[in-house]
């Protein structure tokens, strides 16, 4: 979800008109995905590193979260739409984590498509997180650290209950991933995209994956014939 900030720029306008219309796109595109027949999406809303932001714009980001859970909460489960949140939401206002859970909760039961927002997500967090619940684990008898593999550490991360990522979708021209899901994207694709989030419409997406299609995924071994 980059670049809202320079969309708005560009036009005169303020930076939070730019995630108004940001969000707006999060309503388009995940619709867009759901047609399509993806079963899950992933997006990075605000980073462990947004905090150095300026706190109007912060108070602004989260209030207007709070509006958007609550007027699209029936669409989501018209949709069969499940909620999910990767990151630290403790750290969140509390206003935020009081409708973040009442939708977490009200969406729990659908499957036919998932949702995932990362607030306050850090990647590099995210891992650290891990290796301290496998510590505290292996101290508690409930595990042994002879027994971790890639699927067993898998299952600490924040992404646990999703498949494996296909493709990044990066907006707004900025080449490298800003500590977003560092280890979750060992073996993906990923597109760079000059058109900001706030441009970034269902044709854009129908084009990045039309690219995905054309790419030939090794995961280490030759190519296909």
């Amino acid at each position: 979800m980059d670049g809202n900030g320079r969309w708005a720029k560009a036009k005169g306008w303020p930076r939070h008109k730019g995630h108004q219309e940001g969000f707006k796109r999060v309503k388009e595109i995940a619709s867009a995905c759901r047609d399509l027949g993806i079963k899950c999406m992933s997006l990075y809303a605000f980073s462990t590193e947004n905090w150095k932001r300026p706190q109007e714009e912060i108070d602004f980001l989260f209030h207007y979260l709070d509006k958007f859970l609550k007027q699209e909460l029936k669409q989501l489960l018209k949709d069969d739409c499940r909620f999910y949140v990767s990151g630290d939401i403790s750290k969140l206002p509390n206003h935020s984590q009081t409708a973040i859970k009442q939708v977490l909760d009200a969406t729990a039961h659908c499957q036919t498509f998932a949702l995932n927002i990362c607030l306050n997500y850090g990647s590099q967090q995210e891992i650290i997180r891990a290796i301290k619940q496998i510590v505290s684990e292996s101290k508690s008898g409930k595990m042994e650290i002879e027994d971790m593999t890639v699927n067993t550490f898998e299952k600490y991360l924040y992404t646990a209950p999703f498949p494996p990522i296909d493709l990044l979708v990066r907006t707004s021209g900025e080449v490298r991933l800003s500590n977003f899901m560092l280890y979750q994207l060992a073996y993906s694709e990923m597109i760079f995209t000059k058109t900001t989030w706030p441009d970034f419409t269902k044709q854009q997406l129908l084009i990045c994956l039309e690219e995905f299609k054309t790419r030939n995924r090794r995961y280490g071994g030759l190519a296909r014939e």
